[in-house]
């Protein structure tokens, strides 16, 4: 089995995650094959803990390893997974085999529903185990903290599923923005167009009390996790679960890992100090505190920092598009991407590590080179991480630089619940210092029998 290589200190590995850059590989002890060593030639033992829809993807991005064990609440959901790994063992509960399999597995792929990823992910940490999770990291800003905690204590190796964090497209515009390309930054305005019938489930509403049986090929109690007992619905599964907010994090909190990551990483943003959201006018913050909005407008403020100044990120998803501006011309505006303006210029790219980044006005495009290339490429996302697992060195979108991401989408989701009002963050004390009901959900409470 491959060991947590204790060679790499908190201190590096803190340093190298807060710039999101994915070191050089090194020689580390773990690479010789020595005893109780694994050899690169070797295969890592790994075990995946929802393997359906976005988790089938997941694991198809490590099959090149050694799949021993594979977890699902849903056996239609996860049966092309069960069939493709026919030698891993199954199970239901994911607790169950980390229990029975402890000493067999090396790492953990974690892709179930927003509200059981925390609980999932701290459990295999917890046991010294590697862990790739999909975004977003988790469900509430404190279990991010606690994840992220637990990561450095137990100094194992972890990648969040943002997977154009491996892009070159993100690595170009990261190296843009550090040769000042665009001038100084001011503001980002970033958009996310996509699924609007999914992210808001007003209309769905009026269905929620109907009754239906629970399908034999599904665990509802196991589903449901560390979330309120409440009937089953097919109005939650497969997919449409992300518009609940009680199990999932609305648009926001599923897209913005992808489409605020390069200016997360270009910029250091870190936290903001304060966010307001504004809302479409049928969202009824009351009525509807377990839906998200047709609309949303949600602004962050992020204050100086090192050598750049202040930065606004004005967030618009569902019908609420980024504006056109002098600069942009006639060009498309991305529905699903970002436009970053600075004081001589913009870039504008998609989702999924800024694909397609260009510089406007043409002018400015024109004149300006290709940036000098200043952090290493990585074959994929899934790579990355298989490799730092190997080599011991930090993998790019590792917990301290996803779990500050996801948490900006978490501090939206919350703002959301309050539209038009200002909260002012602070980051340190975890805590909003001016409107004490928002604090109520940074830590949302776990039913009995769950606990980080």
């Amino acid at each position: 089995m491959i060991q947590p290589n204790n060679k790499v200190t908190r201190r590096s590995f803190v340093r190298n995650a807060a710039t999101g850059v994915a070191t050089a590989c090194i020689v580390a002890p773990n690479v010789l094959g020595g005893p109780g060593r694994t050899a690169p030639s070797d295969r890592i033992n790994i075990a995946g803990i929802g393997v359906g829809g976005r988790g089938a993807a997941c694991m198809n991005g490590v099959e090149s390893e050694n799949i021993v064990a594979l977890a699902d609440v849903d056996d239609q959901r996860a049966a092309d997974t069960y069939e493709k790994f026919p030698k891993a063992k199954r199970y239901r509960d994911f607790r169950a085999m980390l229990d029975e399999l402890d000493k067999q597995i090396d790492a953990v792929v974690v892709a179930t529903p927003d509200h059981t990823h925390a609980v999932a992910v701290v459990n295999a940490i917890r046991r010294g185990k590697h862990v790739y999770c999909e975004k977003p990291l988790a469900h509430s800003v404190y279990e991010v903290r606690q994840i992220m905690d637990a990561a450095r204590r137990h100094n194992i190796v972890t990648q969040l599923g943002n997977q154009g964090h491996s892009a070159n497209d993100i690595r170009r515009f990261c190296e843009w923005i550090w040769d000042g390309a665009i001038g100084k930054v001011t503001e980002i305005h970033a958009a996310c167009d996509a699924f609007r019938d999914l992210y808001c489930q007003i209309d769905r509403l009026p269905h929620l009390g109907e009754k239906h049986a629970i399908p034999q090929t599904l665990d509802w109690n196991l589903w449901l996790g560390p979330s309120a007992v409440r009937p089953y619905n097919p109005l939650y599964l497969p997919f449409n679960w992300r518009g609940w907010m009680s199990f999932g994090t609305g648009c926001i909190g599923d897209w913005i890992c992808h489409i605020v990551d390069p200016s997360m990483w270009a910029l250091g943003l870190g936290a903001p100090a304060t966010v307001l959201a504004e809302v479409d006018s049928n969202y009824d913050p009351e009525k509807h505190a377990d839906l998200y909005p047709a609309a949303t407008k949600i602004t962050f403020e992020f204050p100086a920092k090192g050598d750049r100044g202040p930065v606004n990120l004005i967030w618009r998803d569902g019908s609420n598009m980024i504006p056109r501006t002098d600069i942009v011309g006639d060009q498309k505006i991305p529905g699903t991407g970002a436009i970053v303006y600075g004081d001589q210029g913009a870039i504008v790219h998609g989702s999924h590590g800024a694909g397609g980044c260009h510089i406007l006005p043409d002018a400015k495009a024109n004149e300006t080179k290709q940036p000098e290339e200043r952090i290493p490429r990585v074959k994929n996302h899934h790579w990355d991480w298989l490799e730092a697992i190997r080599t011991g060195r930090p993998a790019g979108s590792n917990f301290d630089y996803g779990g500050p991401l996801t948490e900006l989408g978490l501090l939206g989701a919350i703002a959301v619940r309050f539209p038009t009002q200002k909260l002012k963050w602070d980051t340190e004390a975890m805590r909003f210092t001016n409107f004490s009901e928002a604090n109520a959900l940074l830590n949302p409470p776990y039913r009995d029998g769950w606990t980080l």
